[in-house]
């Protein structure tokens, strides 16, 4: 094919281009566009033809239509050529920048040039618009690669590549690590031009790039709603393009489909996913995606190496260069990169300060807010030498960026049905842990008055997050959720762009909006003030400075501490002008509740509304400036402070994971948790006692009601897990050798049975929930938005807290934690128990069989949910189960047996009560005579 192609192309430059030898050197004027290169042809063999007379030296117009017709010949001759790159672009918007773009219609193209192959750039996708639920919301940063564009034949690929194993390059093990991992292709796409004559860049259009799945939003969109959507690159479009030296931007609107809604089951079922209720049709839905492509940093920036006695989040590598050393890992920790101006000042302007863009999404009320949540870690950065660290700046009307570009650090308000989370997560550079990107995602739960509404608008309530074998506090598809939430709208919350790991989730905005909705309604019902008053809005502000600052900490690198709410003491916290000077948590990376006072007592600062001793401390690690020479040695001294009571930390490992250290915990304050939970449950009852006290106004709907006791409902279902981990409970701090304390350290024997005893006492008494019927038959809801019954069932929501405490308290990891202890102490007889946990747990839960008392239906519901519990441990054992427990079980359930055999002899039992304890002891006799499998040590 290549000979009739060129002889056909030689023709046409013949007829065009043959001169006089005489007129060779006139000068050619220039071409507006450059022509296709075209290697010059022998004139073809035949008899010699008359010379004709020397022409005028060629104009640009003839030159440019002799190109034209020679590609035309050329396609005429092989219809596969390239296109010529003029003929491509022709009539095309051009943007010049990283990479250079032409616009024409609904078409783009990006000029790849030869520097652009095979060279790595950052690459990041970002959520501009979502549809508003489950996870799937508009302003959410997304996914980052560093990543190639590499050319295969007629096509360019676009590869991530694979960061984070690595070896010395031009090494036998360099080799072997290049062979052992591999790269992912993200998108191709077919050349679509010949290359440019002078800069030898061809077009690639990035309609084909970039309208795939690259984000895998199919995989989210059917993770929230099970459904399989997707990507529709046909009715995807381009809404906007930037580019310029420091990156090339491209705004998506992705369309994702499915062809078919599956009908729904018959009857209702906990399994069941309802599609997306936010958009018009849920078979079609429209995303916005931004796409950022930016060189990397020329240099990569220092990598300061992370210590685990301090919360960063860091970027890890697999380093097989050395064989020595004891680990291949490397963690460095996530920085922005920040260098004095003039390093021999002790306190310097950067070269380049942290700027943090506000969109102009943010309302205007809040904007002020959060510009003083942003520049309050300033004073942390000024304590190591840094002048004006941070710098916030506003999004104005005439700005043309995009905040979600990759170049705008940024706080972003965002909207959704169900959304009332706040993230400030970040982009890195994998190679140093350098920070180049974070947006902070605020939602609008403070801009909509949600100190009135978060409970409806969420839709569920803070015990979902307290509860969980792990405890999980995501409620994916399927998962239990509690009682009192409305099937029909219950969201699966997911976090967005699901691919982000559990530690670095953040779900501080949601349930600090619930934690701020119970505070306001305690506060009016108190008669402290309206909630439509300027001291309530004065606290709804100072709340929404707190979680931005929260989320910033993020954005700087600082992980969450759970363990720093525990410095300061209840007393303390009871002193306003203590807590103005220091604040009510060692941390703002905390999750702090409203400090409120039992009636009565004084009341101290309600927020956190600055920067506590720990922060200081964990920016000092990642940001002072310390000479390469000195870095090892100055690294380690900070470090080992960790010991320093003000400077406790410990984050979501101990939090989450299995792990029972009662010092962490979610939404707690003061040294003694414990303490802290009775408190919250002494608040909980005030308020339920006040509900029932309430008159409405003639016309006032029962709604206010309802909200008020769900809120109750709702600390006891964060306070009760606090309890629930001193038993079999250990305390494990991060301290290195030499620091004066062990690792582990079982809770003492006395403080566990002190927390079985609130437990008991709250949770499993004959009398710990009991309501006036007036108040029970007056708490209805919005009429408007409840799709099943609308009334309450206590009986049920009483059950769900009953059963998730027994479930831990009889789990298998608190009888190993309990078994484990006793070799932790030097006379194991000071721990407490197996046997006297079974015991207490079981005489609270069937206290009526040796009272002489009759059985309500709710007992009778928990003592069912106890012997379900104890039969299963007895017929159906699991391999973590310790033999020891087994046994017990076996002893206690024997015990039981006779114990319900002696008072079914009662005559002052109901014959509801009668037949329950008939079947208990039927259900116990089987079970114990059941086979079983024997399992365990």
């Amino acid at each position: 094919m290549r000979q009739p192609v060129l002889k056909a192309v030689s023709a046409a430059l013949l007829l065009a281009l043959s001169v006089h030898a005489a007129g060779q050197n006139t000068p050619v004027p220039p071409v507006p566009t450059p022509p296709v290169p075209t290697p010059p042809a022998p004139v073809p063999e035949g008899p010699a033809t008359p010379q004709p007379v020397a022409p005028a030296a060629p104009s640009a117009a003839s030159i440019a239509a002799a190109a034209a017709a020679a590609a035309a010949a050329a396609r005429a001759a092989d219809p596969t050529a390239a296109k010529p790159f003029a003929d491509v672009i022709k009539g095309a918007h051009h943007l010049a920048g990283f990479f250079h773009l032409y616009q024409k219609d609904e078409k783009v193209w990006l000029e790849l040039r030869p520097e652009h192959f095979d060279k790595p750039f950052f690459m990041t996708v970002n959520t501009t618009r979502g549809v508003g639920e489950r996870g799937i919301y508009g302003s959410q940063m997304g996914r980052s690669e560093v990543v190639v564009l590499r050319k295969l034949g007629n096509l360019v690929q676009l590869i991530a590549l694979n960061t984070d194993f690595r070896a010395k390059p031009g090494t036998p093990l360099g080799t072997a690590v290049s062979q052992g991992f591999s790269d992912s292709l993200l998108a191709v796409a077919p050349v679509a031009s010949a290359a440019h004559p002078q800069s030898k860049g061809v077009l690639v259009e990035a309609n084909a790039l970039l309208f795939g799945d690259i984000p895998a939003y199919s995989t989210q969109l059917e993770a929230a709603f099970r459904m399989q959507y997707a990507m529709d690159a046909r009715n995807s479009s381009f809404t906007g393009i930037r580019s310029d030296d420091s990156m090339t931007g491209f705004a998506v609107n992705a369309h994702y489909f499915v062809p078919r809604v599956p009908a729904p089951p018959l009857a209702y079922t906990p399994t069941y996913v309802p599609p997306p209720y936010s958009v018009p049709d849920p078979r079609s839905l429209f995303l916005g995606l931004y796409y950022s492509f930016a060189p990397l940093p020329e240099h990569a920036m220092h990598g300061r190496l992370a210590d685990d006695r301090i919360g960063h989040f860091v970027s890890t590598t697999y380093d097989y260069t050395d064989d020595v050393k004891p680990s291949m890992y490397t963690h460095v920790v996530n920085r922005w990169r920040l260098e004095k101006a003039d390093p021999s000042q002790a306190l310097s302007e950067p070269k380049q300060p942290i700027v943090y863009w506000l969109d102009r999404n943010i309302p205007e009320k809040y904007r002020e807010s959060v510009k003083q949540g942003i520049l309050a870690w300033n004073d942390a950065f000024e304590r190591i030498g840094f002048k004006n660290a941070i710098v916030v700046r506003q999004q104005g009307p005439n700005d043309s960026f995009d905040t979600m570009d990759v170049r705008h650090a940024s706080v972003r308000w965002y909207v959704g049905a169900d959304a009332g989370i706040a993230i400030g997560p970040r982009q890195v550079d994998p190679r140093s842990g350098e920070i180049l990107d974070a947006d902070i995602a605020m939602s609008d739960i403070f801009g909509r008055n949600a100190r009135r509404l978060a409970s409806e608008d969420l839709r569920w309530t803070g015990a979902l997050s307290s509860f969980g074998s792990a405890p999980q506090d995501v409620a994916q598809p399927g998962a239990a959720v509690p009682p009192w939430a409305e099937p029909a709208a219950l969201p699966s919350r997911t976090w967005p762009q699901g691919a982000l790991a559990r530690e670095s989730r953040c779900d501080y905005g949601m349930e600090s909006a619930q934690e701020m909705g119970f505070a306001l309604d305690l506060m009016e019902a108190r008669g402290d003030f309206d909630m439509d008053s300027p001291k309530a809005e004065e606290l709804a502000q100072a709340y929404v400075k707190s979680v931005i600052m929260h989320e910033v900490g993020h954005t700087l690198g600082l992980r969450h501490n759970f363990r720093s709410s525990t410095i300061y003491s209840l007393f303390q916290l009871r002193d306003k002008a203590f807590t103005d000077k220091h604040g009510i948590s060692g941390s703002v990376m905390d999750y702090t509740p409203f400090n409120l006072a039992i009636k009565g007592e004084e009341q101290g600062a309600y927020v956190m509304d600055r920067l506590g001793p720990y922060d200081y401390w964990a920016i000092e690690y990642a940001y002072k400036p310390i000479a390469p020479e000195q870095e090892k040695e100055e690294l380690a001294r900070i470090a080992s402070r960790s010991n320093e009571p003000l400077l406790a930390f410990a984050t979501d490992n101990e939090a989450y994971n299995g792990m029972s250290d009662p010092e962490v915990n979610l939404f707690d304050l003061g040294s003694d948790p414990m303490a802290y939970a009775q408190k919250r449950l002494t608040i909980s009852r005030e308020l339920w006692d006040r509900v029932q006290a309430r008159q409405l106004k003639p016309g006032e709907s029962y709604e206010a009601l309802r909200r008020s006791f769900v809120y109750g409902i709702d600390q006891f279902a964060r306070s009760v897990p606090v309890v629930v981990k001193y038993v079999g409970g250990v305390v494990h701090v991060r301290d290195h050798a030499g620091s004066g304390r062990t690792p582990f350290q079982p809770v003492p024997a006395m403080r566990q049975r002190e927390a079985l005893a609130l437990l008991t006492n709250n949770l499993f008494k004959a009398d710990s929930f009991k309501f006036a019927p007036s108040l029970l038959s007056r708490l209805s809801g919005n009429q408007m938005m409840f799709s099943y019954r609308t009334d309450i069932s206590i009986n049920t929501v009483v059950l769900y807290l009953q059963t998730i405490v027994l479930d831990q308290l009889l789990s298998d990891a608190v009888a190993a934690r309990l078994r484990d202890s006793q070799e932790k102490l030097d006379n194991p007889k000071l721990a407490l128990s197996l046997d006297e946990l079974y015991t207490t747990l079981q005489s609270a839960v069937w206290s009526e069989l040796k009272g002489g008392k009759d059985i309500s239906g709710m007992r009778r519901d928990l003592q069912r949910e106890h012997l379900k519990r104890v039969t299963a441990a007895l017929v159906r054992t699991s391999p973590a189960m310790r033999a020891d427990g087994r046994s017990l079980q076996r002893l206690h359930a024997q015990e039981l047996q006779r114990d319900i055999q002696r008072a079914m002899g009662n005559g002052a039992l109901s014959p509801e009560a009668k037949a329950h304890l008939a079947e208990s002891y039927e259900t116990l006799s089987q079970a114990l005579k059941a086979p079983m499998l024997r399992t365990g040590l």
